[in-house]
């Protein structure tokens, strides 16, 4: 897109986010598969990562400049689990936001090679997220990066061994938007 449509578009939406054009969009120090969920005895890492202006988690009262809540969808480094986030203001990124509630956690599970994982929904999770390079909320074509450092509650089943088990959520990993 040349500037001068980013500014038209811009100037009509009356939309504080840049264009792909714009040098401070998309984030080049995250990584693909840059977030672990790590304990004594756990190690997942997920990666992968896209986001959907979905409004699948829409926060009330959102500004007309915000366009839609985000979903984020990754999968876990070599193995089948999946991990998604909605943060219903994508327009907040730019500052540490809370973990659990300004990004919420939709699913994680995951799997070693001797047990699965799922999110138990009983622990709440706390921390911070932390966007970089974060366009047009999220949605701009050069994508941005998220920094996770916080604490999940895991459900872990090994046989016939079921316990919970708290995970610190951290990385700086990638995001690409899907349209």
């Amino acid at each position: 897109m040349s500037r001068l449509l980013c500014l038209l578009a811009i100037s009509v939406s009356a939309a504080s986010a840049g264009c792909s054009d714009d040098a401070s969009c998309g984030s080049s120090s995250a990584t693909e598969f840059g977030l672990t969920a790590a304990a004594d005895q756990v190690s997942l890492t997920y990666g992968d990562l896209t986001a959907r202006a979905g409004n699948d988690c829409p926060a009330p009262g959102v500004p007309p400049t915000v366009v839609v809540s985000l979903t984020i969808e990754g999968t876990q480094m070599g193995n089948t689990g999946v991990i998604a986030f909605c943060i219903p203001r994508p327009d907040q990124l730019d500052a540490d936001v809370a973990f659990g509630s300004d990004v919420k956690v939709v699913q994680i599970s995951g799997t070693d090679a001797s047990c699965t994982y799922t999110d138990d929904k009983t622990h709440i999770p706390t921390g911070t997220v932390h966007g970089d390079g974060v366009c047009s909320d999220g949605t701009d074509p050069a994508g941005f990066g998220l920094t996770f450092d916080g604490f999940v509650g895991l459900t872990r089943t090994c046989g016939t061994t079921v316990d919970s088990v708290s995970v610190r959520l951290s990385g700086h990993v990638a995001v690409t938007p899907v349209h």
